[in-house]
């Protein structure tokens, strides 16, 4: 893979890298990572050619920026970047700057400005370089997902994904499927859904890609799930688990178990369902992550009370309780409440129960 630099001794120019799978744990997506290849020297003036400089340079910090995690600034340099690149007649750049700063926005969720730059990106030329196309096709198909158009959706997924096979660019194929399989599960056609999946997930396997078989093992728990076939989802939350935590990959297997859980529970296996709830609750206050806490402790109050631990899931309601007041959600303060009373209900304890009663009136 090219350095992200190139010589720029030679011809001023940059060839873009971005980061290999940039992190989207909310949209499940995978991003590609193509070949982008030292682009040819330009025949440029004199004049153009300080063009390209201060363009390579922009471009060069719209990278770090993007990297770091600076969206908003990385945008900005890429679209002088941009500006650059076209007063010097590049069209190559620019081919690259529009599909760089197409992933920018789709990991920032503007879908609408993903679909303008890759249209841009597509107009610049008949025969735009294969990797480009494949990225601006993955990107098209990605924000149309996201906009609930799934016929254009999948008109663009399949299209990269013929680009990827012909190329045999495997691990564009694992994304192209994958994404196949997020825009067929988001339009409720599971089967569909599970089959690209289940292709992607033997591609990325060949590879020994263990970020991306646990991001593959994830949407095929969470298609499995919609399907309410729980014993495979828990099958593949439990590998992706172990494969999360194995890359010290805390938040994405802090969210697995969540499903993970609540599949368990599906299927009244109620102390696996503990145990899972448990290790979620442990890693969120490992990231200092209230909202995880909150919701870990309430999951394992239901599941006490569901195995007839009543005790245990009061414990567990009062840490919600005492976790709720601390963040000053009143909210989910008077859930606790109202779960505490039911509990001490179920145990007869009518006087505590009469406290958290009073307690719920305090509080609104």
């Amino acid at each position: 893979m090219s350095n992200g630099e190139g010589n720029n001794s030679i011809n001023n120019q940059v060839p873009v890298q971005v980061a290999k799978y940039p992190k989207q744990v909310r949209r499940n997506t995978i991003t590609h990572e193509f070949d982008q290849g030292e682009p040819k020297e330009s025949l440029a003036s004199p004049e153009n050619d300080n063009h390209s400089s201060q363009a390579s340079k922009l471009l060069r910090q719209g990278i770090q920026q993007q990297q770091a995690g600076d969206l908003i600034a990385a945008i900005k340099s890429l679209q002088q970047s941009l500006e650059m690149f076209q007063l010097a007649r590049d069209v190559k750049q620019q081919e690259q700057v529009l599909s760089l700063l197409a992933l920018i926005t789709y990991t920032s969720g503007d879908y609408r400005n993903v679909i303008a730059y890759c249209q841009k990106c597509l107009s610049l030329t008949d025969t735009p370089d294969l990797s480009v196309r494949m990225q601006i096709l993955s990107h098209l198909g990605n924000a149309y997902r996201h906009l609930n158009d799934y016929n254009k959706a999948i008109e663009f997924l399949e299209a990269c994904l013929q680009l990827t096979q012909k190329s045999q660019d495997k691990r564009s194929q694992v994304a192209a499927l994958n994404n196949l399989g997020l825009v067929y599960k988001a339009s409720g056609n599971f089967h569909q859904a599970i089959a690209y999946q289940e292709q992607s997930l033997i591609i990325v396997e060949e590879l020994k890609d263990s970020w991306g078989i646990e991001q593959v093992l994830k949407n095929l728990g969470n298609t499995w799930y919609a399907l309410d076939n729980y014993p495979k989802a828990i099958a593949h939350y439990e590998k992706c688990v172990k494969i999360a935590l194995s890359l010290n990959n805390p938040r994405s297997a802090a969210q697995v178990l969540k499903n993970l859980g609540n599949a368990c529970y599906a299927i009244g296996d109620y102390a696996k369902a503990i145990k899972y709830y448990e290790k979620r609750w442990q890693l969120a206050r490992d990231l200092k992550d209230k909202r995880s806490e909150e919701q870990s402790l309430g999951s394992l109050g239901v599941a006490c009370e569901a195995l007839g631990d009543h005790n245990r899931a009061i414990t567990y309601y009062e840490a919600r309780l005492l976790l709720a007041r601390s963040i000053k959600d009143r909210r989910i303060e008077e859930q606790a409440l109202a779960s505490l009373k039911i509990a001490c209900y179920a145990l007869g304890d009518y006087a505590k129960a009469m406290q958290y009663e009073q307690g719920t009136s305090s509080s609104t």
